[in-house]
Formats: structure tokens, C-alpha cells, sequence
């Protein structure tokens, strides 16, 4: 305890440095590249823009601490993650101070927008140090970069960096070592206000106009005349690989094609791990079965960790392959520069129903969880095109629904291929329910532009397409390794939790010694179930999934782990069995599709109902959403089950 006690302390202490720069510039993969896995993410007060801050150490061994900034291309902030930005920068961030040096990050390919940023920073008379990413990608394409004549020029070091490459930051962190004496023998900040009546300075900081704004553009082109010669010839790879990528038709199709490999590779992929988890949790199952006995205390015990832990927890976990494997996909795809070309196909089709085209990125993070997708809204100026987006991003499909489709459609749809053999039935059908959670996100978007927003001009989309490179493999397998660890770390908690709470309601009180029924159908679960019953019995819905809908509203893949519960308790005498083995001889088709039906709309999970509060300033949004998508999701399993049921699949 009293080595452990030092070493924090030395940690606080480090000196504080933040990187800033545009979007796409490199700035997060430098900062993995800087960090590894000493990093943690979390919020910042009373907003929900992701902090993301990390320990490192210079050539020389001294600690720092890294804060990776959202991305801004001005101080003038018209964003709220561009407005954290501004704050942080200017010591204005509640509960923090300014940081110690200012760590600009540029896109040595790129690099005009960036040294206006850089220009902007710098009147503010902070410790700055530049560092040009991709220097690798400019020299190949033929730039040639005077550092020096730059460094002159800006009035500050200037340090070359390769980010995705081994080594590629040894001349940042040595540069590191000669600024942060310089960055601490700075005049303190109550000193640097005194002097900020010059146009330098935090406290004197007024946010530049359109006027001002291109004086710095016209300085930075000169800097950048001065200092970088552009290749004789220019690169024409990007150029062709857009002509294709790009093209309105050809375009299109690609992208399609992308995202329904994506969803067959969900299944097809994932097929061998999840068997080996599943077979692991069944053996630890039995395991315990045959160690403890059925009776007592130790019966109960038994059910507890078998029934509950086990087969609740269990039920999620085997899910987490696919989870990954859709992660993968969209990590890749992101490194390698294709979702802002994603997003530009998009922006006609998004435009036709009310979407800004920004709102692209945001909805395709909602594949992968509905929470930063709704905190990437940030990214779009206008307030009700950033509403709008909000509304609509939990219709995506999040990969808490992946447990719930991937069970169902294991359970009730035949393991063949079809389309000459090529297509996987069960692939196709996830893909249809990813397909209809876009079309209702743009129906909705299309009626709330209609009737809250009419006559709204919408803002024209203007994006800056980056350069393509190769994914960072270190890059990509931090980012797995992180949603890996949040979704165990909600496994270990939510799910855990109410695991333990579903196995007690199906488990007390236990059954009178006259009892006919199985002892579940005396719990406080039937209990309930039994009354919320006549509510879901119109959707084809029995008492068992009425349980499981009530704790779903925590997490949704809770949903799958109390039906798992649940039907363990009930079975508790019998052989123990795959979830979908049990649901498939107790449902009906039509209550099965209903089920899918349902939770293409479901109501949101707590989380993101408390981020669409905190996003949106208030309940009122919050509520909306709630309300609409429980009103949908109801209509669409009534309409589902009602016309399976008329063909003869009830």
C-alpha cells in the first residue's frame, strides 16, 4: 500500500499534455501509439464528449499524461466536442487546469486546414510543440517538408511521426523531453492573463469571425508555400480508387455489398468460438450439477450458480465473438478511410429524408452501440439536424441486439444456403433486420422534418475526405481489446446483477409440497409475469418473455441471459440444453418473429435514455424517444404475429 500510494501521487503530478488537431489527422492512433493500454475513457462533466486520457513516457523516462481532444478545425467551436475542445485548451473545463503543452497534430499530407489550427493555438501563448503524422505517406507521395523552415516559420518544434510504425514516435518523445522544461519554466497561468492584453493569451481569447479566419488561412498558406514543396506529380491512387468508390451507382453497390458481408460474416465467422464458449459454460454447468447436491441448502446454491450465474451470464457471453467480429469491421473500415466516403454516398439518400449527411458516421456507430453514436451527433452544427439524428439513432441495430437476433434465428431458421448456395439463410435474415432498422431510422427522420422542422433550411454537408492507408494492427487490436473489456465489464455488472435478482424472483418462494405445476409457476417472476401477461398476450407473447422484457430495459442482451434464467429454473430436473434448443420446442414461429419484430423497435435501454437526456438538456426528448419506439415496437409484433399466425405459422 505504501509503494502503491508514491506512485500515484507521481502520476498526478505528471505534466498534462493534449493533443489537438482536425479530425481524421491521426491524432487517436498516435495517442494509442503513445499509451497502449495504460489509457481509460470516460465522460466529461456535465456533457457527454468522450475523455479519453492515457500515461506515457518520454526517451527519458519522464511520466506524462496524454489527453486525446476531439477533433476541431477551429477554436470558433460550432460543435459541442470542438466546444470541450476549446474549453479544455483554454483552462475553461471545469475541474481542470490548462494543459501543461499543447501536442498540435497535423496530417503532414494534408496540412493546410491543420497549420490554421496551429496558428489559432498558437496566439494564445501556450507551449506548443507540432508534430507532422503520416510523414511516411507525404515523402512517398513526393512532398518535400523543410521541418526546419516550418519550425521557423511557426515559432515552435516541429517533430516528424509515423504513428502505425514501430519506432515511427521516437523523435516526438525525445522532442517531448526538450519542450516540457521549457513547457514548466513557462510563466505561470495567472502570469499568462496579465499578458494576454496582446492578441496572444487564454484569458484575453476572443473567438475569431469569418474575417479573422481567413486572415490565418491566407498566413498558413504562405507558411505552407514557404515551407512544403507539393510532388511533381501528383498521386493518382486515391484519385482512382474514388472513382470507383465514389461513383453514384458503382458506389453504392460496394457499399451494400460491404455491409451485407459484414452481417454474413457475423454468422459464418463466429460459428466455431461461440460453440467453444457455449460448450465451456454447458460443462461448467453440468460440473456443477454433478458436484452439489439437488436438495437443502446446497440445492439451492446449486440452482443458484447453475440456473442463474451460469445460464444467465453464459447465455450473453457466447455472443461476444459476433460482437467483435461486427467491431472489426467497423474499426477497419474507419482506419482505412472509407467512412467519410460512406457517409458522402449517403448524403443524397440521408438528405431525401430529412438527415444531414454528418449524421451518417453517427448512425453507423449505432451499429456498434447506440450511446457514442448518439455522442457523435456532436459533430453536426445545426441543433435540429443533431435532434433529428438523436431521435432516429437508436432504431439502428446496436450490438446488444446481436444476443437476441442470433438466438432466435438460430432457434427458428434453417442452417442452409440459398441464392445457388452461396448466401447463408440465417446471414440474410440478420441482414433483413439490420435493413429494416435503416428504413424505419430514415421513415422517422423523414416524418420529424416534416412536422417539428419544417421549413428549416437545411445546412449544406461539407467534408474533408482523408487519405487511404493500411489499418494499424496495434490500432485495431487495442480497439477489439477495449470493447471486449466493456462488454465483460457489463457482463460482470448489469447482466450480473440481474442474473442474480431474475434467479431469486424465479426461485422464491419455492413450491408448496402439494404442487402439480413446476415450482417456477409459484415464484414472485410468474408472479409478475402472469400480470403484465394480458398486455403482451396480443402480441403472442407469453408470461416467460414478459419477465424478460422487464430487466431487458437495463441492457437489452439482458433480455437473452433472463430467458435463460428463467427456462433453466423451469427445466431445473431435466438435462441440461442450449437455450435455442428450448425456446424452439416451446414457441411458435409466429411468437419467435414477433420477438424479432419487437426488438427491432424496443424501447432503449437505461444508458442511452439518460445520454439522450444529458445530449438533448433535458426529459422531454428522452421521453419522445421512449414512447415512439415502445409505440412501434408494439404495432410492429402485433402486426408481425397477427400475419404469421393468418399463414399458418402460429
Amino acid at each position: 500500500m505504501n509503494e502503491i500510494a508514491p506512485h500515484l501521487a507521481a502520476t498526478l503530478r505528471a505534466p498534462r499534455v493534449a493533443l489537438v488537431g482536425n479530425p481524421n489527422c491521426g491524432k487517436t492512433a498516435l495517442f494509442n501509439a503513445l499509451t497502449g493500454s495504460r489509457q481509460h475513457v470516460a465522460n466529461y462533466p456535465g456533457v457527454t464528449v468522450e475523455r479519453k486520457e492515457g500515461a506515457a513516457h518520454t526517451a527519458a523516462g519522464t511520466a506524462i499524461r496524454l489527453l486525446d481532444l476531439p477533433g476541431t478545425y477551429s477554436l470558433r467551436a460550432r460543435s459541442p466536442d470542438e466546444v470541450v475542445t476549446r474549453d479544455v485548451v483554454l483552462g475553461r473545463q471545469r475541474g481542470e487546469p490548462a494543459p501543461d503543452l499543447l501536442l498540435c497534430v497535423a496530417d503532414a499530407t494534408n496540412l493546410r486546414l491543420g497549420l490554421r489550427l496551429v496558428l489559432e493555438l498558437k496566439r494564445l501563448g501556450q507551449p506548443m510543440l507540432l508534430a507532422l503524422n503520416m510523414f511516411d505517406i507525404a515523402r512517398h507521395r513526393g512532398f518535400a517538408i523543410d521541418l526546419d523552415r516550418l519550425s521557423a516559420e511557426l515559432g515552435m518544434p516541429v517533430v516528424a511521426t509515423v504513428a502505425v510504425r514501430r519506432g515511427g514516435t521516437r523523435a516526438l518523445l525525445e522532442a517531448l523531453d526538450r519542450a516540457l522544461p521549457a513547457a514548466s519554466a513557462a510563466p505561470s497561468p495567472d502570469t499568462r492573463v496579465s499578458a494576454s492584453a496582446s492578441p496572444g493569451g487564454a484569458e484575453g481569447w476572443t473567438p475569431p469571425d469569418a474575417a479573422g479566419i481567413r486572415a490565418v488561412q491566407r498566413e498558413a498558406d504562405r507558411i505552407l508555400r514557404a515551407a512544403v514543396t507539393p510532388p511533381a506529380r501528383p498521386d493518382t491512387v486515391t484519385s482512382r480508387i474514388d472513382a470507383v468508390l465514389l461513383h453514384p451507382v458503382a458506389g453504392l453497390l460496394i457499399l451494400l455489398a460491404l455491409l451485407f458481408l459484414m452481417f454474413q460474416a457475423v454468422f459464418s465467422w463466429a460459428e466455431a468460438p461461440m460453440e467453444l464458449i457455449d460448450g465451456a459454460f454447458r460443462s461448467l454447468g453440468d460440473l456443477v450439477g454433478d458436484l452439489l447436491p439437488d436438495s437443502g441448502a446446497a440445492g439451492l446454491l446449486r440452482s443458484f450458480l447453475r440456473d442463474g450465474l451460469i445460464s444467465g451470464v453464459g447465455s450473453v457471453l457466447v455472443f461476444l465473438p459476433q460482437i467483435l467480429i461486427l467491431f472489426l469491421f467497423i474499426l477497419l473500415l474507419e482506419d482505412f478511410g472509407y467512412m467519410a466516403r460512406a457517409a458522402f454516398l449517403m448524403d443524397r439518400i440521408m438528405g431525401g429524408a430529412g438527415l444531414h449527411g454528418r449524421a451518417f458516421i453517427p448512425l453507423l456507430s449505432s451499429f456498434a452501440c447506440a450511446i457514442p453514436g448518439i455522442m457523435s451527433t456532436r459533430v453536426i452544427d445545426s441543433r435540429h439536424d443533431r435532434l433529428t439524428t438523436i431521435l432516429v439513432a437508436p432504431l439502428m441495430t446496436c450490438s446488444a441486439r446481436i444476443p437476441v437476433y442470433t438466438l432466435i434465428i438460430a432457434a427458428f431458421i434453417p442452417d442452409r444456403t440459398v441464392w445457388g448456395g452461396w448466401v447463408g439463410l440465417q446471414g440474410l435474415v440478420m441482414f433483413g433486420l439490420y435493413a429494416v432498422g435503416i428504413l424505419s431510422a430514415l421513415t422517422v427522420s423523414f416524418l420529424a422534418r416534416r412536422l417539428l422542422w419544417r421549413g428549416r433550411p437545411a445546412e449544406p454537408f461539407m467534408l474533408e475526405l482523408p487519405d487511404y492507408k493500411l489499418p494499424s494492427a496495434r490500432s485495431v487490436l487495442l480497439g477489439l481489446w477495449q470493447r471486449a473489456k466493456a462488454f465483460l465489464r457489463r457482463a460482470g455488472t448489469t447482466i450480473l446483477s440481474m442474473m442474480v435478482l431474475i434467479w431469486f424472483l424465479s426461485s422464491v418462494p419455492p413450491a408448496p409440497e402439494d404442487a402439480t405445476e413446476p415450482a417456477i409457476e409459484y415464484s414472485l417472476a410468474a408472479t409478475i409475469g402472469h400480470a403484465v401477461e394480458p398486455l403482451i398476450a396480443p402480441i403472442g407473447f407469453n408470461w416467460q418473455i414478459g419477465v424478460a422484457l422487464i430487466p431487458g430495459m437495463a441492457a437489452r442482451e439482458v433480455a437473452v441471459a433472463s430467458l435463460g434464467t428463467v427456462y433453466a429454473v423451469a427445466n431445473a430436473e431435466e438435462e441440461t440444453s442450449e437455450l435455442g434448443q428450448t425456446l424452439a420446442g416451446k414457441w411458435s414461429l409466429a411468437t419467435a418473429l414477433a420477438f424479432l419484430a419487437w426488438y427491432v423497435f424496443a424501447p432503449q435501454c437505461v444508458a442511452t435514455l439518460g445520454v439522450i437526456r444529458r445530449e438533448t438538456g433535458g426529459y422531454t426528448w428522452m421521453w419522445v424517444t421512449f414512447g415512439y419506439m415502445l409505440a412501434l415496437a408494439y404495432l410492429a409484433a402485433f402486426v408481425t404475429y397477427r400475419t404469421a399466425v393468418a399463414l399458418g405459422a402460429g
